[in-house]
């Protein structure tokens, strides 16, 4: 089984999360590795329709599940599936706004992710400062409303606990009775998911997309390749060896 996440990962990243877009060869890639493995996931904060949309393609990989907003919604035969939205995600994004503004911070974008909301400083004038200055307001937003915040690449996300890659990985690799498991990652969110790889106690790699600006991951996986344009090239390296007689 081959899991992804998407952002990072699959997709570059850039300034504003709105443009992302994938790798232009991934889905080809993913579609001819579907034919061979029990299934291909991807992983993400993002919901499914948001992945769909910035990855033309991905609706053709066969076998191909999202598990967005990290295992809430589901799409899968195009079909997605969600309880409701948790009630503190629209309450906390509302104060966000005022929060922001008292702290007197600049460049600051907020992503709206449904089941989540990301707070994102990388257009701010001073990335890192920024960062570190919103850490204690945010996670006091977060506690308010029943959230915990999740750090990443100069981004903060506010959602509900449970929801992380790890265990969404792990339940969809119960529910496949997976046999062996790959996992590709970017950011501190993937740890998680790294995590679930080794729990498994299955035949399983951990790949990390390369970045200077996150070193925890490279010094946990097995295999570091550089950025979305390597992991593309190991995943083509991949099929070619399935498709080998």
């Amino acid at each position: 089984m081959i899991g992804l996440d998407f952002d990072g990962t699959l997709s570059p990243i850039v300034p504003d999360p709105a443009e992302a877009v994938i790798h232009p060869k991934a889905a080809e890639v993913l579609a001819d590795l579907g034919s061979h493995v029990l299934a291909v996931v991807i992983v993400t904060g993002r919901p499914p329709a948001t992945v769909l949309e910035l990855g033309p393609g991905l609706s053709d990989v066969p076998g191909l599940v999202v598990l967005g907003h990290y295992g809430f919604e589901r799409w899968e035969h195009g079909r997605v599936s969600a309880p409701p939205p948790p009630a503190g995600v629209p309450r906390t994004e509302a104060e966000l706004p005022l929060l922001l503004d008292s702290l007197g911070v600049e460049g600051v974008t907020v992503e709206d992710k449904g089941r989540a909301v990301a707070v994102h400083t990388r257009r701010s004038p001073d990335p890192d400062g920024t960062l570190a200055k919103l850490r204690e307001p945010l996670a006091k937003l977060a506690e308010k409303h029943s959230l915990v915040v999740e750090p990443g690449r100069y981004v903060l996300e506010l959602r509900p606990p449970g929801m992380d890659k790890g265990q969404a990985l792990s339940l969809f690799l119960a529910e496949r009775v997976a046999r062996s498991v790959l996992f590709a990652g970017d950011d501190l969110g993937d740890l998680a998911a790294y995590d679930a790889v080794e729990a498994s106690n299955l035949p399983g790699v951990t790949v990390c997309s390369g970045s200077a600006e996150v070193t925890a991951l490279a010094e946990r996986a097995d295999i570091v390749v550089d950025g979305p344009e390597g992991v593309v090239a190991l995943l083509g390296e991949l099929a070619s060896a399935f498709s080998r007689p």
